[in-house]
């Protein structure tokens, strides 16, 4: 089965999603213990990009469990069958009621980290067609292609989910309190009472691709919500990250969700990333995949999800700590190959040169653990420009100049590359830092959040940009 998923946005969207919230798969997640609601009907939307490839595990993006652990529990996500390149699958989309109760397993994987998906589970146990009962949608298609037969709940059974006095969790598994999910979130939408298909929440574009649409809900049933993600406060209220904007008030408990976990990362605007599925030195991977702590090996990269031909760029990355010789690329290389070294580029070293080919050249102190390294990248001229902790200027002459701006035969994209131990430790910052910055700083666009000034004519990875001038 295919989707199609949300990459580049190439024209203008009538509804546009402004925050997601940036989940780091180790223990973040939201909570709430709910009231008496339909057990028997419901609707949950959500909008992800996911940033880990799970192996023999789960990742769950919603659960509950009204006894602990042990104990009969709803809950779906994403389901790991073997490994990744296994014949039966894995990172497949999952929805299960009870250990026995209905399940829905897609042979459909997710493994795209460079873009959103849009998920609807919806649940009707009361529905004379056993089929219909719960049902599973995936960027607006129902997923009917399974690894194994559906298993029906029976009429009339009473989900967990929806439970009087029940907690439950999004994002993470309630049943153990674990199998986090990593990555993005937005948009998430309960109706309590009501089982809609994915058209209540989302369409195609003239591009035939599925994207969001203002939630086409009348009435959200009592313990319906919709999160928006607009607030950064820490508490259960409508200044909280996990307010309810519905109307109900059925506001969500963050949990290890912090101001900095609020983004603009989201389904209307897809940010660069570093890709877990081009992480050639096998390095750790946390924080949205903007996080790496490298390993050592010599001359591997992970490299970010975006390709770019043309345009000007500008990203930020923090040394966070400067190991034996980290280095951050913009280079040509060919990154679905992940077993191959070939790239050729510019990088500057935290130790302070800069590389072009094989010839170097020094640019001053270099980089010290905590600095900020900022980088604007011309591929229509041939330039790239360094500056640490400070603006940079692009009106001189360029720290390196001669990237192949013709006859490329692979595009460029942003890498993160170890070759020494003891390992470094790189945080970037393509307009979503995950660290603290005390000025913050748009591109002309509006896009991006930054330490430094982006410099006149430069633009933040983002798709409304790449759509403009990528």
């Amino acid at each position: 089965m295919v989707f199609p998923i949300l990459g580049a946005n190439t024209e203008s969207a009538t509804y546009e999603i402004q925050n997601a919230i940036r989940l780091n798969g180790a223990d973040s997640y939201l909570k709430k213990t709910v009231g008496d609601g339909n057990r028997r009907k419901w609707t949950l939307s959500m909008w992800l990009k996911k940033t880990k490839i799970i192996n023999n595990t789960e990742m769950y993006l919603w659960s509950s469990d009204a006894t602990g652990a042990g104990s009969v529990h709803d809950g779906a996500g994403f389901y790991s069958f073997g490994s990744v390149t296994g014949n039966n699958g894995s990172n497949s989309f999952h929805h299960q009621l009870g250990d026995a109760h209905g399940r829905i397993v897609a042979s459909a994987y997710a493994r795209d980290p460079s873009s959103w998906y849009h998920m609807v589970w919806n649940v009707d146990t009361a529905n004379g067609t056993a089929n219909d009962r719960m049902q599973l949608y995936v960027n607006g298609s129902r997923i009917t292609d399974v690894v194994t037969s559906n298993n029906n709940p029976n009429q009339n059974y009473d989900t967990e989910f929806n439970r009087d006095s029940t907690e439950n969790y999004l994002f993470a598994d309630h049943h153990y309190t674990r199998y986090y999910f990593d990555g993005y979130v937005a948009d998430v939408a309960f109706v309590d009472g009501q089982a809609y298909d994915a058209s209540y929440f989302g369409e195609t574009n003239t591009n035939g691709v599925w994207v969001p649409i203002e939630p086409n809900v009348s009435s959200w049933g009592t313990n319906g919500f919709f999160l928006e993600f607009k607030q950064t406060g820490t508490s259960a209220n409508s200044s909280g990250i996990g307010a309810d904007t519905s109307g109900n008030d059925n506001h969500w408990t963050p949990v290890n969700l912090a101001a900095i976990d609020q983004v603009t990362d989201t389904p209307t605007n897809n940010f660069n990333i570093l890709n877990p599925l081009a992480n050639q030195m096998g390095g750790t991977l946390a924080e949205g995949s903007l996080r790496c702590t490298a390993v050592n090996a010599v001359d591997k990269h992970v490299f970010g999800t975006f390709g770019l031909t043309q345009g000007k760029w500008y990203f930020e990355v923090k040394v966070t700590d400067q190991g034996a010789r980290g280095s951050i690329f913009v280079s040509d290389s060919d990154h679905n190959d992940v077993i191959g070294t070939n790239y050729a580029g510019h990088s500057f070293w935290s130790g302070g040169s800069t590389t072009s080919g094989t010839a170097n050249s020094n640019v001053g102190s270099g980089a010290s653990d905590n600095d900020i390294i900022c980088f604007a990248v011309d591929l229509d001229n041939g330039q790239v420009w360094f500056s640490v902790n400070g603006d940079i200027d692009t009106s001189g002459t360029a720290n390196i100049t001669g990237l192949a701006t013709s006859n490329i035969d692979r595009d460029y994209r942003v890498s993160q590359r170890e070759t020494g131990n003891p390992r470094s430790i790189m945080e970037h910052n393509y307009g979503n830092p995950i660290y603290s910055i005390s000025s913050s700083n748009s591109d002309a666009n509006g896009y991006g959040n930054f330490e430094y000034a982006v410099p006149s004519g430069y633009y933040s990875l983002c798709t409304k940009n790449l759509a403009e001038y990528g």
